[in-house]
């Protein structure tokens, strides 16, 4: 099994614990994390690229857009995904300037088995709208608490209880 970390919009900070993970054998990023802007186009081909790379099954772990990635890749492409690790995906709606022109994301359930990590105080998304997305995609809820952005502003360095609900999708 293989794991392949899908970045967010930002580049992650040497102790945030997506850049920590990905580190390890066995683990790539998919793509290297290029920062902003965020145009998911690139992002979709790189994801692909990445799964399409070896038959072997692999592990999505995603974090903030990179869940979107995720969704997108999942909603025009195929490939031996054995399952996802959503962590706080944004609550994205409509266009923003910044970014690609289509950014409707897509609300049907994923091919694979899916956890979604949701925060009860994430500024970018409400945890009632982290539910919907889970619902539409098909994917267990995970309620990680008040635990904001889950990223390395909000402390999370180490986080070992993600680290077993990636062990829990092996």
């Amino acid at each position: 099994m293989r794991f392949l970390a899908v970045p967010g919009r930002g580049v992650p900070k040497a102790t945030h614990w997506l850049r920590e993970w990905a580190s390890r054998p066995g683990w790539a990023w998919a793509p290297e994390p290029p920062g902003p802007p965020l145009v998911f186009a690139d992002r979709i081909a790189a994801l692909d690229l990445a799964i399409g790379a070896s038959p072997e099954p692999v592990v999505l772990v995603a974090h903030s857009a990179g869940c979107i990635t995720t969704v997108m890749w999942a909603s025009r492409h195929d490939g031996p995904v054995a399952a996802a690790l959503l962590v706080t995906p944004p609550w994205l709606r409509e266009a923003e300037p910044d970014s690609d022109a289509d950014r409707r994301v897509p609300m049907a359930p994923l091919p694979f088995r899916a956890v979604l990590v949701a925060s009860r105080d994430d500024p970018y998304c409400t945890f009632a709208s982290a539910g919907v997305y889970a619902q539409a995609w098909g994917a267990a809820l995970f309620d990680a608490g008040e635990v904001g952005h889950l990223d390395s502003k909000t402390g999370f360095g180490p986080w070992p209880a993600g680290e077993a609900l990636v062990a829990d999708l092996r």
